[in-house]
């Protein structure tokens, strides 16, 4: 079959490789139709790694996917052949302290999709998965709309993590897709209002066509003064969905004393700076998010159920020839790109 796999930092070329194979009784083999071009994929094509995550070349990226079921092991009775399904990046062992707390996003055993040292990723024509990381879509979700859970799931359980949202003033600091997850299921479980900031005014277009409150530029204006004025005793929670250090200040003068700092962004650094004072003084709690603990399923009913649009997110599609481009677009913010879905 053919993969596409890095070879270098901003190198990737489309090799041929070995199909995989079932060769255990949950294994569910799967024809790949629809991958995202995630944050995290562009960080190792361009810098190699991830903090201590390092690639080794050639590899294979690629966490954002759905597909068609084409053959399954013997025991596996969630999905058949012929299903359209979701894919859930994580596998958990289900045996080790964590998972048996229900923490299986830090299983100790955990393999992820395109992450270094565990698992080739999703960028390639078919994929081996077990079964409990496959997601009947059912006639309400479409394949797209299944690459889109991964990411959307983020957002459900950064959301879930948080604090109730009926009634809840919110910030969101970084509108790409994770903020746009974010911004959703916040809304749509009851958020009262829903501050956003971006470098990119054109994202912000998009925050509001989903419901945003208010949207600001850190590059044009003083946004924690502006969210201030608006909102004299300040926000309940903030998710700060950019990586940026610049975001965590504002964050921590944008939230009330009391209030609740989500940290999803991925930095560049290995290290952040906070202003101790502020957050000692506010009683402030930082809460890190890591990826979707068990909320593939819920991010797809509400999906389903129409809660909202989850396509808003989607503004290019590339074939799979052209997985380089879509890196590249992605990497530099091209042409109001907010997710690239690469089409097989």
């Amino acid at each position: 079959m053919k993969a596409m796999r890095l070879t270098g930092i901003r190198e990737m070329e489309m090799l041929e490789v070995d199909k995989p194979e079932i060769v255990a009784d949950n294994d569910v083999l799967i024809k790949m139709t629809d991958v995202g071009v995630c944050g995290s994929d562009v960080h190792y094509y361009t810098r190699g790694k991830i903090g201590s995550q390092v690639v080794e070349y050639p590899f294979t990226v690629g966490h954002e996917g759905s597909g068609i079921v084409e053959a399954v092991g013997a025991k596996v009775t969630r999905v058949k052949v012929g299903d359209a399904v979701a894919i859930e990046p994580a596998t958990p062992c289900h045996n080790c302290d964590q998972c048996l707390i229900g923490r299986e996003h830090t299983c100790r055993n955990l393999t992820f999709l395109g992450c270094p040292g565990q698992v080739e990723g999703c960028l390639s024509e078919y994929i081996v998965m077990k079964e409990g990381s496959c997601f009947p879509l059912g006639d309400k979700i479409t394949l797209e709309e299944g690459a889109l859970s991964e990411p959307l799931s983020i957002g459900v359980y950064a959301v879930k993590l948080s604090i109730p949202m009926q009634g809840a003033k919110v910030g969101i600091l970084g509108c790409g897709p994770i903020g746009l997850s974010v911004l959703l299921p916040a809304i749509a479980q009851g958020a009262e209002k829903v501050y956003v900031t971006d470098k990119l005014d054109y994202r912000l277009e998009y925050a509001k066509k989903a419901g945003a409150a208010w949207t600001g530029n850190p590059l044009k204006q003083d946004v924690a003064k502006a969210v201030a004025e608006q909102e004299p005793g300040l926000l309940d929670v903030v998710f700060e969905c950019c990586g940026q250090a610049e975001a965590v200040e504002n964050a921590l003068e944008m939230l009330k004393p009391g209030g609740k700092l989500m940290m999803i962004g991925i930095p560049e650094t290995d290290t952040l700076e906070f202003n101790m004072d502020n957050m000692r003084r506010k009683e402030l709690c930082v809460q890190n998010v890591r990826r979707q603990n068990q909320c593939v399923q819920s991010a797809l009913d509400m999906i389903a159920n129409k809660d909202f649009d989850v396509n808003i997110m989607t503004t290019h599609y590339f074939d799979f020839a052209q997985t380089k481009e879509a890196f590249d677009l992605v990497d530099k913010y091209k042409d109001g790109v907010v997710k690239a879905i690469i089409k097989f």
